[in-house]
């Protein structure tokens, strides 16, 4: 395992609806691998809150209640995916958001970022995280917080011994506004609209793979362990 984690692996995109773990599994691959997490939405609030060239143009888009244009935040990411902790790969997330965005980001790798000699390996190890319809409403709707400690339970999968109250120190557990089932419904329709073109431009490409998201956290990750060491093994023995 030391030479999986030593090695480069190139750029890792995980692609999955609100609640089918994409977050835990970044987290994991983060740590595993040790390469970094790029979200373009802490790269927008950090080139604000900096005021470079770039944070200034997209504050006064924002000001005038405008998004943020794709030219914009393609120099942003490119700006970021040219730092050093990058050589060796990155995990994106909440990008790319549409085909454009991902044929950008071809370009941008193939013939910019790796150099001609690595491009077997530039480009992205996309992985869709599945999870049953059904399955995800349970599993977000049933969250249930403690507002005092911030264990997080759920009425299905993990229950507190006591309904509605917390195990360590008895407050009442609360629903996030997020976790209701009405704005789950909507959260998950929107996801499906924006993000299923994305996963079919890779399918395309022949670059999608899934894995089965319903499975225990630990196995969906040696999943997703064995897909970057497949696909990587695979592009270091073509090269």
């Amino acid at each position: 395992m030391a030479e999986a984690t030593s090695r480069g692996i190139g750029p890792v995109i995980l692609l999955g609806s609100p609640g089918a773990g994409k977050g835990t599994q970044a987290k994991l691959i983060v740590e595993r691998y040790r390469i970094p997490q790029i979200s373009t939405g802490d790269l927008l609030r950090e080139n604000v809150q900096r005021g470079t060239p770039l944070g200034l143009l997209a504050k006064d888009v924002m000001a005038r209640g405008e998004l943020v244009p794709d030219d914009l935040m393609y120099d942003m990411v490119a700006q970021r995916l040219r730092q050093v902790d990058c050589e060796r790969g990155f995990i994106l997330d909440g990008f790319p958001r549409n085909p454009a965005q991902a044929g950008w980001l071809d370009a941008f790798l193939e013939h910019e970022f790796f150099g001609n000699a690595q491009r077997d390996r530039c480009l992205p190890i996309v992985i869709r995280i599945d999870v049953d319809y059904n399955k995800l409403l349970r599993r977000i709707t049933g969250r249930r917080s403690c507002p005092v400690c911030g264990r997080i339970y759920n009425v299905y999968s993990q229950p507190p011994h006591v309904a509605d109250r917390c195990d360590v120190d008895g407050s009442t557990l609360v629903t996030r506004e997020d976790d209701r089932e009405e704005v789950i419904r909507e959260r998950l329709a929107a996801y499906e609209q924006q993000t299923k073109p994305v996963a079919e431009y890779y399918a395309r490409k022949g670059r999608l793979v899934s894995v089965d998201g319903d499975l225990p956290v630990n196995e969906v990750t040696e999943q997703i362990f064995r897909v970057i060491e497949g696909q990587h093994a695979g592009a270091t023995g073509n090269n």
